[in-house]
């Protein structure tokens, strides 16, 4: 009888590390690694410590995955290979046992050189790596009918917004990584909001001793789902024999993490074209921050797809071709078919943002009417009848650089240039939707201009 092949997926995402054995999801730690007096601990056990004794934790190493010594004297003698490779063999420990065929979802900021050098570690573990797939595009098994799909997730450090084609099968068109806008940065921006409360309700600062600060990153997870599930949270903290109570409304934890929040909706705004239908899909560890898919679906409109724990893995396990006999060419699949029912999304769904339109483009102290004419931004004048001239000696700017005007009840931006033309800091694609309270840029250093409404009752 010949044996039965065991396929086993791994999701590389620094917040949680997956290994996925059918359906059952048998490792999901995250990227940390410890180095004591005498071993090296990785994954939940060094998080565990994270808050204890920073100095000996290192939590970069697989977004910054080379073979150089690490720039700590404490690590100088390993390298972020190294630290890779031992929560690879932890994972490998924990449910790598009689696997035949071992399928990787990996995200898009990991370069060739990366993925080679993670082969290579592997290869060393005896890990039987048969594939490797585009995370997005292993977590997308549907079709978004008359939408345009972006998968969302994020990891320690970064976040990252996939667009995705959907000609016959599903496929990666481009990815941005948002630096610095990690999940890791929220926690801290959360933990400091929590032990003000905890401060100002019970004069306890939990921050004041590492023990007390481990207890809250521990918590935290738990108070962030409670959150997402209501109104306010109630926590509580025991130290040296006393228990702290402190109660914190959900949107003040919603407002802490704005700035983070903004940078990822005007990132994704930018993706989508105008007249194009959003269809955003999220991961659930994306679901779980609260008030970030409320606000996406806010300020981007279109529709907001969940997906369930350890998806991506799934996708992968369930979608990726079966193993041929020769693995050495293993090499990177963006694209994958179908094996989940369509979802049709109607035209209804196109709306955008609930900030507003704006009726005026201000520079300086002069706002300029959006109608339903063109209004042209560039550095020389030409034949349309609305035109702001920019001076021609900045950098950057084309001599007919983008126009504006009012379409379908919204204001459209179309961008004409070679330099590119900028959204609250991002890059456009083409074309996009413009809210109240946008910043538009074009140069370098450049011109901002500000969107605004008037009322003309006002006179």
């Amino acid at each position: 009888m010949v044996p039965r092949l065991t396929r086993l997926a791994i999701h590389i995402n620094d917040a949680g590390i997956t290994l996925l054995n059918k359906d059952q999801i048998v490792y999901r730690e995250p990227g940390f690694a410890m180095l004591g007096d005498d071993k090296l601990t990785t994954g939940n056990e060094a998080f565990s410590r994270a808050r204890m004794d920073p100095r000996r934790i290192q939590n970069r190493f697989w977004s910054e995955l080379v073979t150089e010594p690490l720039d700590d004297s404490r690590f100088a003698h390993l390298s972020a290979a190294d630290l890779v490779s031992r929560q690879l063999e932890q994972l490998w420990r924990t449910g790598g046992s009689g696997v035949s065929e071992l399928y990787v979802a990996v995200p898009s900021y990991m370069n060739s050189q990366h993925l080679g050098l993670f082969l290579g570690i592997a290869g060393e573990l005896k890990m039987p790596v048969v594939a490797m797939v585009d995370a997005a595009v292993a977590a997308t098994r549907r079709e978004y009918r008359n939408a345009v799909p972006v998968h969302i997730d994020m990891s320690l450090h970064t976040t990252t917004l996939t667009r995705l084609t959907q000609q016959g099968a599903v496929q990666s068109e481009r990815s941005e990584v948002l630096d610095s806008c990690g999940i890791y940065a929220l926690y801290d921006c959360w933990l400091n909001t929590i032990a003000e409360a905890f401060v100002q309700q019970s004069r306890f600062d939990p921050l004041h001793t590492a023990a007390t600060e481990q207890t809250l990153l521990n918590r935290l997870g738990g108070w962030l789902t409670e959150a997402a599930r209501g109104d306010h949270v109630e926590m509580e903290l025991e130290f040296s024999g006393v228990t702290y109570t402190a109660s914190l409304e959900s949107l003040s934890l919603i407002g802490a993490a704005s700035p983070f929040y903004q940078e990822i909706a005007s990132k994704l705004r930018t993706i989508f074209r105008a007249g194009e239908i959003p269809a955003i899909q999220v991961s659930d560890r994306i679901a779980r921050l609260p008030g970030l898919t409320e606000m996406l679906k806010a300020r981007v409109g279109g529709e907001v797809f969940v997906l369930e724990p350890g998806a991506t893995a799934r996708g992968t396990l369930a979608r990726c071709p079966k193993s041929a006999d020769d693995t050495s060419g293993v090499s990177l699949i963006r694209r994958l078919p179908w094996d989940q029912t369509a979802v049709e999304i109607g035209q209804h769904t196109a709306d955008r943002s609930e900030a507003g339109t704006p009726t005026h483009l201000l520079h300086g102290h002069t706002a300029h009417a959006i109608g339903n004419s063109a209004l042209v931004l560039g550095s020389q004048e030409g034949e349309d009848a609305r035109q702001i001239t920019l001076a021609s000696d900045m950098p950057g700017i084309s001599r007919r650089h983008c126009s504006l005007l009012r379409k379908n009840g919204q204001c459209v931006l179309e961008d004409h240039s070679r330099y590119g033309t900028f959204l609250n800091g991002h890059r456009i694609d083409g074309s996009t939707v413009l809210q109240v309270g946008d910043v538009l840029r074009v140069g370098s250093p450049g011109f901002e201009f500000q969107l605004i409404t008037t009322d003309d009752t006002d006179g």
